[in-house]
């Protein structure tokens, strides 16, 4: 996949969609095969057209909800689904500003070469949001491209959607995030030295950095670590600030692998979460969180143990 920033002219005549597209869910999924097979009918590029950043976080900061995905994740799950080229409009406060009119003509017509539009059915754009589908339409009657809206794509009677993933996330409800998204929820990073004491207490972890503005739903999970060695390796994962070690309000992720021993300092690895096994809670003394680990461990065994096919449940492509 081809990726662009700013107004970098595309030459082909391309089938498109838009959206901020966090998480990749499965509405997101639908839109994007829905536009790789109309670009496969009329012989035209797949492409998509998303912002960095998010819109909220450049014009509302404090009310801007948190990132499912980084932006290279993101990036990289649109081109599982047959995406050719990803074009990210860096969103400025000028952006904002741009009329409907005007953001048609300068980015749709003028840079994207769009003949075909696919849009969720409550796409709004341009200025105080005032560009609907019905704008789509008329302005494609000028402009020479055709407008189709997907209607939503629910689980039950609930729209899927972003917002509906992180309140899953943050309720500890990590089956139902997985339902919506099509795939385990997961935090990518690169495995980096952390403060030995796991290792102390005869836990060792690997370590990760939280991406900057990622959603973290606290507590212990059961899941999986991929990347360290040829297959996914079990694991139990605490994600917090552990408030019994010390005043740190930054958010830290910590896996214990079950079954496999070693460092992997650098390592680049993938981290799902499939179920809470607790909240994240602060122990009278060091004592008492080093047996509530054991205990989570073992916790964790006997839940790989009750299930253990469950990783093929929900993996991405």
């Amino acid at each position: 996949m081809r990726i662009a920033r700013g107004l970098t002219r595309v030459t082909q005549p391309t089938a498109l969609t838009i959206g901020n597209f966090d998480g990749v869910h499965r509405g997101h999924q639908m839109l994007l095969r829905l536009v790789g097979e109309r670009a496969e009918e009329a012989g035209l590029l797949p492409a998509v057209l998303t912002f960095e950043p998010h819109p909220r976080e450049r014009l509302a900061p404090a009310s801007a909800p948190p990132r499912l995905t980084p932006l290279r994740d993101k990036a990289r799950l649109i081109a599982s689904e047959g995406i050719a080229h990803l074009h990210i409009l860096p969103f400025r406060r000028t952006t904002a500003y741009l009329s409907a009119a005007a953001f048609i003509e300068m980015v749709l017509v003028r840079t994207l070469s769009v003949r075909h539009l696919v849009i969720g059915d409550d796409f709004r754009f341009g200025s105080h949001r005032s560009g609907s589908l019905e704008t789509l339409l008329s302005a494609g009657e000028v402009f020479g491209f055709t407008v189709e809206a997907l209607p939503a794509i629910c689980e039950g009677e609930k729209r899927i959607s972003s917002s509906a993933v992180r309140a899953a996330l943050l309720a500890g409800q990590m089956r139902h995030a997985a339902q919506l998204l099509g795939r385990w929820f997961a935090i990518s990073g690169r495995v980096r030295r952390g403060a030995q004491l796991g290792r102390t207490l005869g836990v060792p972890t690997l370590n990760l950095k939280l991406p900057p503005r990622l959603i973290a739903p606290r507590g212990v999970f059961v899941g999986w670590v991929e990347g360290i060695a040829d297959q996914p390796q079990r694991a139990v994962i605490n994600i917090g600030t552990r408030p019994t070690l010390g005043s740190d309000t930054t958010p830290t992720l910590e896996a214990h692998l079950l079954d496999w021993q070693g460092e992997g300092y650098g390592t680049a690895v993938t981290v799902y979460l499939a179920d809470r096994l607790r909240n994240e809670q602060r122990f009278p003394s060091l004592l008492a969180l080093t047996e509530q680990i054991h205990a989570d461990i073992a916790q964790a065994r006997r839940w790989h143990d009750a299930h253990p096919h469950a990783f093929q449940e929900f993996v991405h492509g």
